[in-house]
This record gives C-alpha cells, structure tokens and sequence, in this order.
C-alpha cells in the first residue's frame, strides 16, 4: 500500500467513524443512567433532515448543526415522556421511536430530494497537517471530527474523574439508593435522555450537512444500530466507542477502496463485513 492510498484510507475511516462516535457517546450516557434508548436511528434520521432544511434555507450550515440536535433532543424528550413519566416499555417505546422518526423524516424531507448544499470546507490546523502520512488525514478535516474527539475526552472526564459523573453512574446502577440519599433520579435521567437526543441530531447532521451534503430518504442506513451496538461491543468504555467506531468505519470504507483498486471479491462479501 503506497502513501497516498494510506492516508486516504484513514481520513475516509475518521469521517465514517466520526457520526457513530458521537451518537454511541450520547447513547452511552443513556445507558450509564439506566435507560435504554432504542430510537437512534430515528433520532439520527430527525436530526439530518432538520439540520439539512435550516442549512439550505439559512445557508449557515451550524445552524443546521444547531437544528439537528434540537430535532434529536426532541425526539429524545418524547421518548422521556414515555418511559420516565407514563413508565412505559423502554425497549418497545425505543423501537416505536425508530420506526416514528424515520418515517416523519420522509415525510418532512420530500421538498429537499434532489437538493444539494455547497460542501463546507475543512479546518486545517496548521503545521501538524504537514506530517507525513498522518497529517492531512488527521489534521484537516470537518470541525466536527474535531468535536468527536474532544466530547470523547471531555466524556472520558466526567465519568470517572467528576462527582457529577459518579452521581450519573450512582443513578443507573442502584437506582433505590440513589433516590434514598436525595438525588433526583428521574431528573437526572431525563437529562441523560436528552443528552443522548442531542448527539444523535449532531450525528445526523454530519451526515447531511458534512458528509454527504445532501438528503436522500434513508441516508442514515442503519447507523444508528450500530452506534447503539457500539455501546455494547465497548463494553460501556468510552475508549473502547472510539476504537470500535474507527473498525466500523474503516471496514466500511475497505469495500469501496478494495473495489476501486479492482479486486476481484464479490460487493456483497464485504459488505457483510
């Protein structure tokens, strides 16, 4: 493999890996708080069409960012409502959640097929893009490959080094105790709920807006499964979402690269990758 197919490689792995980091982060706050939130793909799917509408009407592209995650955290408070208020079924309100947000993104997104946004330009940090191999790959890309990076640390923190992240933590392992001592245990989950809402709308918004600036009825194809199976492959590790959201990402680009340097293996074989 020679240098530029290397680091063409691993920047097309960050830009795919980067939307499961940020949502499997925010479903991971979900599940360190108890609840278990089946709907990103719905979330994700509200979130791009949102963000994709404020951008083409605006022509400020963070202002989309701003409206996908309103239109996750919103999803997110229905789903709130359901479980934490009226108590229902977390599994079967996720899936309802789903399937609702999906088809309302069809819906709402019908005026904007076949419409395309001016891409935007990537952030180069300067000098540590120069390095070789890794540079260009690393160092200029969308800001929000950089905000994945930094709600990774920013995360890492508050879970294990922060009192506040011990409550969060307190609250989705016993959650008896944790009311017995004061903590207001449906407050603090709501709030990981919405929390959870808002970075799947950023995750769907980098997908229509930075990614692929476009919408097209079913762009997120199944991402938001697998951020929420990234929660579990990690093991609940903030580390190991990262790690696990780069091998879905590179092993998704390998097909494209493998097909486009004309290797004789059948498209279907890698894409049950």
């Amino acid at each position: 493999m020679d240098a530029s197919l290397f680091t063409s490689m691993l920047f097309a792995t960050v830009v795919a890996g980067t939307p499961l980091i940020i949502v499997a982060l925010g479903l991971l706050v979900n599940e360190k708080a108890g609840v278990l939130n089946l709907g990103a793909e719905g979330m994700m799917t509200m979130g791009a069409v949102a963000a994709f509408a404020v951008t083409h009407e605006s022509g400020n592209p963070w202002l989309g960012v701003a409206a996908g995650m309103g239109a996750g955290m919103a999803m997110a408070a229905l789903f709130g409502l359901l479980v934490l208020t009226l108590m229902a079924n977390q599994v079967a309100s996720g899936l309802a959640l789903a399937i609702f947000g999906v088809g309302l993104a069809a819906f709402v997104g019908k005026p904007y097929e076949a419409v395309a946004l001016q891409a935007v330009p990537p952030i180069r940090i300067p000098f540590i893009a120069d390095l070789p191999l890794i540079g260009e790959a690393l160092y200029n890309q969308q800001a929000l490959v950089y905000f994945s990076w930094a709600l990774f640390w920013g995360l890492l923190w508050f879970l294990h080094r922060s009192r506040a992240g011990l409550v969060l933590r307190a609250v989705g392992e016993s959650p008896a105790s944790a009311h017995a001592i004061g903590y207001p245990v449906i407050r603090i989950r709501y709030l990981a709920v919405l929390f959870g809402g808002a970075m799947a709308g950023i995750g769907g918004a980098f997908l229509s807006v930075f990614y692929t600036p476009m919408w097209a009825e079913g762009m997120v194809a199944g991402r938001g499964w697998i951020a929420l199976a990234l929660t579990t492959f990690a093991t609940w590790r903030p580390a190991r979402v990262l790690l696990g959201a780069y091998l879905f990402g590179g092993v998704t680009m390998l097909q494209f690269h493998l097909q486009g340097q004309g290797v004789e293996v059948a498209s279907q074989l890698l894409s049950m990758l």
